[in-house]
């Protein structure tokens, strides 16, 4: 009987958004979140706000004619009052293209408050939304508020202006932001076919020293591939976080978020419409240990291994298929104290284990694709951005290259 029931509510509900058959959300876009800094330190990172609008510019994978907004307040410790919300498409710079803007409601209010470490989830919004494409996402604050849901480094340009002007055609003397605020996540209304990959990393999948403001991560680069294919379509997430480790929690820079076993559940299985996860982590754990953090935390390649492992449950728990990838080579890395022999020796076992044992439902293999055949140890010239950890867009576009599309089928 009620499996008859929930039968009969998906079909009532199946054309509410211009399908014909059964739809289901899916992510689109998504930022990973990381905590607060202390007061002083969010004041300095311009991350506190007071009636203010904050115009945030994001990066389509799926395109639809339906979408939602996840607000978010990750992390937060107070409640934030949103005064108003609008989207809309991007036109250049912190301009929208005209006849797009489209108010956002919540249970049909345009004023809403996202209680601590809270997602809030809009009203659907009918805007065509083309696939690899920019959106423009304007939140007004009416009152004092420390940013949440924060993530830090974006490698995108968002703006900032005086009062409320999240239905202004463009932002009047506006600041520029660097970091994402109080944004979850934008999904798409999508045929039950259509799904969502979550690539799952550290700085290397959240595109660090890739081009601002030209989405050349390796992510995005993957989005373009599989968009081009035929057939049912599927978002990528960059659920990347630069700093971010397996095994600890940040030390000395909070932006580096908590531990991705701790973050899996809400950067991963959370998102709407996941189907396949791909992990890279693992560097961080072998590189931070007597660089940015303390030499206690070193871990052991089994360390890693077991770690990896509970994610495959996880995921597997969940009906999510999961890929682990290799670690890119980093001998002669700039940072201080960050390569070793030692750890060098762990890294190539544990891509070793992520190849041959199988535990996961398939292999990516990013050190085979950018490694400089002549010195495997590192990385080959033409694919570093210069400080020998991590790709330029040369070679975010060769590890993107270099995944087999039929992994996602």
């Amino acid at each position: 009987m009620k499996l008859i029931v929930a039968l009969l509510l998906l079909s009532s509900n199946s054309g509410l958004f211009g399908f014909a058959g059964a739809s289901h959300w899916v992510a689109t876009w998504a930022a990973s979140p990381a905590p607060q800094m202390d007061d002083a330190q969010m004041r300095t990172a311009h991350l506190e706000f007071s009636d203010q609008t904050v115009r945030e510019i994001i990066h389509t994978s799926m395109g639809g004619a339906t979408i939602r907004l996840r607000l978010s307040n990750a992390f937060g410790k107070q409640g934030v009052a949103i005064g108003a919300a609008h989207v809309a498409v991007r036109g250049k710079d912190s301009a929208i293209t005209p006849g797009t803007d489209q108010a956002v409601t919540f249970n049909g209010r345009t004023a809403v408050t996202i209680p601590p470490d809270a997602i809030l989830l809009s009203d659907p919004v009918k805007l065509a939304v083309a696939p690899d494409s920019d959106l423009a996402i304007s939140v007004y604050l009416p009152h004092t508020a420390l940013g949440g849901g924060v993530h830090y480094s974006a490698e995108q340009t968002s703006y900032i202006g005086a009062g409320n002007q999240a239905a202004a055609s463009s932002i009047s003397q506006p600041q520029t932001l660097t970091s994402w605020v109080f944004l979850g996540g934008v999904d798409v209304e999508a045929p039950l076919k259509a799904g969502t990959v979550v690539a799952f990393g550290d700085s290397i999948t959240d595109g660090a020293r890739s081009t601002s403001d030209a989405n050349r991560r390796w992510p995005n680069e993957l989005a373009t591939r599989l968009l081009a294919r035929k057939g049912a379509k599927l978002g990528v997430v960059d659920a990347g976080i630069g700093g971010n480790r397996i095994l600890h929690d940040a030390q000395s820079n909070i932006r580096f978020g908590v531990n991705a076993i701790a973050r899996f559940d809400r950067d991963v299985l959370e998102q709407p419409g996941v189907k396949y996860v791909t992990v890279m982590e693992g560097i961080n754990d072998l590189g931070h240990a007597g660089s940015s953090a303390p030499l206690s935390e070193t871990v052991t390649t089994d360390d890693l291994i077991t770690a990896l492992q509970q994610l495959i449950v996880r995921a597997h728990e969940h009906g999510v298929k999961i890929y682990g990838a290799t670690l890119t080579p980093f001998e002669g890395t700039v940072f201080a104290g960050y390569f070793s022999e030692e750890k060098e020796v762990k890294r190539k076992a544990l891509n070793e284990w992520i190849r041959t044992s199988k535990a996961f439902d398939g292999v990516i293999d990013f050190d085979k694709a950018v490694r400089d055949p002549a010195h495997p140890d590192r990385m080959l010239a033409a694919y570093d951005s210069g400080d020998h950890l991590h790709p330029g867009d040369a070679g975010y576009k060769a590890m993107a290259d270099s995944i087999d599309l039929s992994l996602f089928k």
